[in-house]
């Protein structure tokens, strides 16, 4: 199964870092790739539904994903429970490297669901998943420490 792995540091608290990652509602504010994000469900601050569309590549995803929220540990752990992929479960984690340095940690799994052409698409998806996380995270990076 593709796996897609990013790291990112960011000039601010962990804190701050962690606030903003939480509020996924704004990411289209500050993210090229993002079309929306809402908040379907809450489950009382440790876990939450959310529905994204992102744009990859010229072609719109969409997904619905079950969130499970670690405070202490500063870790979202998402698992798809519908959408255009087959299977798409990951994780954030943050790490704080200083008092306004923190590492943002990016990994994902995932599975076009198209068993004959996954051979020819998945390493196609796996570059084009991995660009533009990294512009996510890029353009996170700039909405967080530009604060």
């Amino acid at each position: 199964m593709p796996k897609v792995t990013i790291d990112q540091d960011i000039g601010a608290p962990i804190e701050r870092v962690w606030d903003a990652l939480l509020d996924v509602e704004s990411y289209a504010e500050s993210m090229e790739t993002v079309r929306w994000i809402r908040l379907a469900g809450d489950g009382g601050g440790h876990a939450r539904r959310a529905e994204w569309s992102v744009l990859l590549k010229g072609s719109i995803l969409e997904w619905e994903e079950e969130e499970q929220l670690d405070h202490a540990a500063h870790k979202v752990v998402f698992r798809q429970l519908r959408g255009d992929l087959e299977f798409f479960d990951g994780y954030w984690v943050l790490e704080e490297l200083g008092p306004e340095e923190t590492r943002a940690h990016f990994e994902v799994e995932f599975e076009i669901g198209i068993p004959m052409l996954a051979e020819m698409l998945n390493p196609v998806a796996q570059r084009s998943l991995e660009e533009s996380c990294a512009q996510m995270l890029r353009d996170f990076e700039r909405s967080v420490a530009g604060e």
